[in-house]
């Protein structure tokens, strides 16, 4: 009878008790492994891309500004004065931050019977919670800011269709002159599992490491696109965007003491020696999802993915 050997995951090390209470009673050790062990990131951040200093609770920003000056140039003989312009603004609008944040208490029991085991679990969970909450958060204000509407040239069936219909969207977008560059395609899971089922039926995906059904990777880039997919998108329909126009994330930095964020990652945590024989540990973020140019979106309706 054939044996056959399975591959086990080595152990990442472990920590005695006194170095899980030590790791535990510094706030900027917990943020990094916060920030280690969070497997979901924020795609908020990643559509969102543009970051404001919301200071007092709250940002002021402006939608539909114009990229042209609302005069032409005109030509400068040598020595003299160059033609002023008056540059139009947009409307004026404001936004609120919001504290989310959560809350858990990690045992001296818990950490003497199952050691870094239990810690990671809890600050896993904690920090991916408050990414899950944000982002969806942020997709309801992107879908309920994007209104534009462009139906698809065909059912996506086939892969042709499909670039036929982002790349028509996108071309009729840039005529406008506002600037706007749709480069990024955003799918539910299903619809993106979906939509890479037929990719590789068609054989439209490269045999190499760029292969995203082989890698798994997100975001995936392909045909001068970057696909994308988020459990928080509700819609059955697609959705162009131009990352760099659409808006940004307006963090308010509180200035709480004991209070870390690590890097880029936007989820501050806190951990507390309690009286009661245990931890209190944090995880929050401050900001408000900012939505700075409705135009920079359109949904595609009838791909009957």
């Amino acid at each position: 009878m054939a044996s056959y050997t399975y591959p086990v995951k080595h152990p990442e090390g472990t920590l005695t008790t006194e170095q899980v209470h030590a790791l535990l009673s510094s706030s900027r050790v917990v943020a990094k492994r916060v920030a280690s062990l969070v497997d979901q990131k924020f795609i908020a951040d990643f559509l969102l891309s543009g970051r404001f200093s919301a200071q007092g609770g709250g940002v002021f920003y402006e939608t539909g500004e114009e990229i042209f000056a609302a005069d032409s140039p005109e030509a400068v003989a040598p020595g003299a004065e160059y033609p002023k312009t008056v540059l139009t603004q947009g409307e004026i609008a404001a936004a609120k931050t919001v504290k989310w944040g959560i809350e858990s208490d990690i045992t001296d029991e818990k950490i003497a019977r199952e050691g870094i085991t239990v810690v990671n679990r809890a600050l896993g969970r904690l920090g991916n919670t408050v990414v899950k909450h944000v982002d969806g958060v942020a997709m309801a204000v992107i879908t309920a800011k994007v209104t534009d509407t462009a139906a698809a040239a065909g059912a996506w069936t086939t892969p042709g269709v499909m670039l036929e219909t982002i790349e028509a969207q996108a071309a009729a977008r840039a005529e406008l002159g506002t600037g706007i560059d749709l480069d990024t395609v955003l799918l539910k899971p299903a619809k993106y599992a979906k939509l890479l089922g037929i990719f590789i039926d068609k054989g439209a995906l490269p045999r190499e490491a760029g292969n995203a059904a082989i890698t798994g990777n997100l975001p995936v880039e392909l045909f001068g696109w970057t696909f994308v997919t988020s459990p928080h998108y509700a819609s059955d329909n697609p959705m162009l965007l131009d990352r760099e126009q659409l808006g940004g994330m307006a963090d308010e930095d509180l200035g709480s003491p004991g209070y870390v964020r690590t890097g880029t990652f936007g989820v501050e945590t806190k951990s507390d020696r309690h009286r009661d024989d245990k931890y209190e540990v944090r995880a929050r973020r401050v900001t408000v999802p900012v939505v700075t140019e409705p135009k920079a979106g359109i949904t595609i309706t009838g791909t009957a993915l």
